[in-house]
């Protein structure tokens, strides 16, 4: 089973929720996600932040539509890794 265990994502996001509360929100989304949020750039009504996100198994649909129900707009996928969990098959 392949699980996603990294993201970077270029986002734009309004002024509010700051920084903080929205790197918190994206955390919750589920269990042990390490989120770092970097502001590239500030224009009057919106910031270009860049959110990297790191946990076990990433749960990609739930984190996008955290950042959309937050106001946020995903602008791209800079980085993702991905593992294969599964066991080897072994040839007969």
């Amino acid at each position: 089973m392949i699980h996603v265990t990294k993201l970077v994502l270029d986002v734009l996001k309004p002024h509010q929720p700051n920084a903080l509360d929205f790197s918190c929100t994206v955390a919750e989304v589920g269990a042990n996600y390490r989120v770092q949020l970097v502001v590239v750039e500030v224009d009057e009504h919106t910031e270009t932040v860049r959110v990297r996100i790191e946990g076990d198994h990433l749960d990609f649909a739930a984190i996008e539509k955290a950042i959309a129900g937050m106001g946020g707009s995903l602008h791209s996928i800079d980085e993702v890794d991905v593992c294969n969990m599964a066991a080897p098959q072994l040839e007969e």
